[in-house]
């Protein structure tokens, strides 16, 4: 008779298997270490995770064989979800600088139907995370671990205008700029004119 695992019978791989959970392959690197024999191959995985609902991580895994680094990379990933406000659900609030070592990313809000202009890294973790238009550049490095590392620090920089609010102790509408008060004396002047 076979013994059920502990942990209330289920398996741990079971409980992994989160399909709201996306990932994407950034880079793969394979090593090489000289012995006696001949030559040890290894691999480097790194591996950005997202729900696409405004959370996001990034992962690195090393193994003997791409598909464990993939495996071990996509854990670590699931292990470092951060959550980012976003505006509408599409772009990002305001405009963030990233920066990590020698890598620095810009990103930039746009308006609907800009789509994603990004480089391959950052697309990564844009796509991951949600965002439909958003326009950024990265500056300096572009080793793509510094990349997202940058882009993810950047990223947790991200404040909605809730969060402004709730900090300074005030309203939401006393946060933001006057958009009905901008448009009434809009045609006040030109009635003036």
């Amino acid at each position: 008779m076979a013994r059920e695992p502990r942990g209330g019978g289920r398996d741990r791989r079971d409980r992994d298997e989160n399909p709201e959970f996306q990932d994407r392959l950034v880079a793969i690197n394979r090593v090489s270490k000289t012995v006696k024999g001949g030559k040890r191959f290894g691999f480097a995985a790194l591996v950005v995770v997202g729900d696409q609902k405004g959370r996001v991580g990034y992962g690195k895994g090393k193994a003997r064989e791409v598909p464990e680094a993939i495996r071990k990379a996509t854990e670590q990933a699931k292990r470092q979800l951060i959550r980012v406000p976003l505006r509408e659900g599409r772009t990002l609030h305001h405009d963030i600088t990233g920066r990590h070592g020698a890598g620095r990313v810009v990103m930039r809000t746009a308006p609907a139907g800009t789509g994603i202009i990004a480089g391959g890294p950052m697309r990564a973790v844009f796509e991951m995370l949600g965002v439909h238009d958003v326009v950024s550049k990265s500056l300096g490095s572009q080793n793509p671990y510094n990349m997202i590392r940058a882009t993810i620090e950047g990223l947790q920089g991200q404040m909605s205008p809730r969060m402004v609010a709730q900090r300074r102790g005030r309203k939401v509408a006393d946060i933001l700029p006057k958009a009905a008060e901008a448009q009434a004396q809009a045609p006040a002047e030109a009635a003036e004119a």
